[in-house]
């Protein structure tokens, strides 16, 4: 199997961040001039800090913070300690990082927290090039392969976006845990669910 790239060889290296005495409304300009979703916020010595995100920012204005949104800055929006990665980790460890924590951009640091990059899903999830449907054939076989071969066990694979949903596992002849590992497995998962209604047929 051909090793998947580190998020060092597939991260941007040229960063929009911000400070944390940065105002909001310089936080606005930056994600609305550089049309991103979030950034990661440094201190002087370049370490990351938090995040801000459009979401926090529309959170601001749905608080009725009013006149307060002025004199806020990001130290007091970011989102802390900010989730991030190392350059040599595997993408598709850094791609389940976004996956469990619900981002989709994560800050790369080296070993000092110093900021180095950002990678975002799209950077991640290029690398594997597969469509859901080659990744389900894949996941289908894998745990076909740890179902009992008298049958009876009925298991559903769906796949949207990399994340893999295991239905039906609620059989008495099935060990859940080996089929979510063997789902894993699969070049291209970044996550995997699974739900115990066994309607549904594999």
């Amino acid at each position: 199997m051909v090793k998947t790239p580190s998020v060092g060889q597939v991260m941007t290296g040229d960063v929009v961040k911000a400070h944390p005495d940065t105002s909001v409304k310089e936080l606005v300009r930056l994600l609305t001039g550089h049309r991103i979703s979030g950034l990661p916020v440094v201190d002087d010595d370049d370490k990351v800090v938090g995040v801000v995100s459009r979401t926090d920012l529309t959170r601001l204005s749905g608080d009725g913070a009013g006149g307060l949104a002025g004199r806020l800055t990001a130290g007091a929006l970011m989102t802390t300690p900010a989730v991030t990665v190392h350059p040599e980790q595997c993408v598709a460890v850094a791609a389940r990082v976004m996956e469990r924590r619900h981002v989709d951009r994560l800050p790369v640091v080296d070993e000092e927290d110093r900021l180095v990059g950002i990678a975002t899903r799209r950077d991640l999830l290029r690398v594997f090039r597969r469509t859901d449907d080659e990744i389900r054939s894949d996941v289908a076989a894998e745990v076909s392969a740890h179902l009992p071969a008298s049958g009876g066990a009925a298991v559903r694979v769906q796949v949207k976006d990399g994340v893999v949903t295991l239905q039906g596992l609620a059989s008495p002849s099935v060990d859940p845990f080996a089929l979510l590992r063997a789902a894993w497995r699969v070049e291209g998962v970044v996550g995997v669910m699974h739900s115990r209604r066994p309607d549904d047929t594999a």
